[in-house]
């Protein structure tokens, strides 16, 4: 997963929660723009603190995998309904 995808996973679950950016931006105290830049893929610098502050706001944990060179079920499954939503 690249930048651009996270960002575009993270509009989607803050979408899901019907969160706007504003409402987000206000209640973690980040910059609604830093949210946009995230979202959008534009912005590589956002700290891994703000982050996890925002993935814990939306419901969500980072977590790490030993890397496979085949896809999860769950991994096959996301991609399948991104897919669709396009």
């Amino acid at each position: 997963m690249d930048v651009r995808e996270f960002g575009s996973y993270i509009a989607t679950l803050r979408k899901e929660k019907k969160v706007s950016q504003e409402q987000l931006a206000r209640d973690l105290n980040i910059s609604r723009a830093t949210i946009s830049s995230l979202e959008n893929g534009t912005s590589s610098d956002v700290g891994i603190k703000k982050i996890l502050q925002i993935l814990d706001y939306l419901g969500y944990e980072l977590t790490c995998k030993e890397k496979s060179p085949f896809p999860t079920f769950e991994e096959l499954r996301d991609e399948r309904v991104h897919e669709l939503q396009k």
